[in-house]
């Protein structure tokens, strides 16, 4: 019998982050900006599993935050 287990990767959890905790993530993100880009449907998807309570994928905060990325006049010019 082979050992089918010993070739499985093991499956990442997901990290959940609170609003405070994505604000501490983010420099310049106060959980009022963070509240009002939900309120307005903007801002970096979120997650409600209970009436009070709002969780964030912490990887989805990083692709959020690299999606913003801004490119310079500098760059790419030799």
């Amino acid at each position: 019998m082979s050992n089918v287990t010993a070739l499985r990767k093991p499956v990442e959890q997901p990290v959940w982050l609170s609003p405070e905790q994505v604000c501490e993530r983010v420099p310049g993100m106060t959980k009022t900006i963070l509240t009002d880009m939900r309120e307005n449907r903007r801002g970096p998807a979120y997650y409600k599993p209970s009436q009070r309570t709002v969780v964030y994928l912490e990887s989805e905060i990083d692709e959020w935050v690299t999606a913003s990325r801004v490119q310079t006049r500098g760059e790419g010019s030799s």
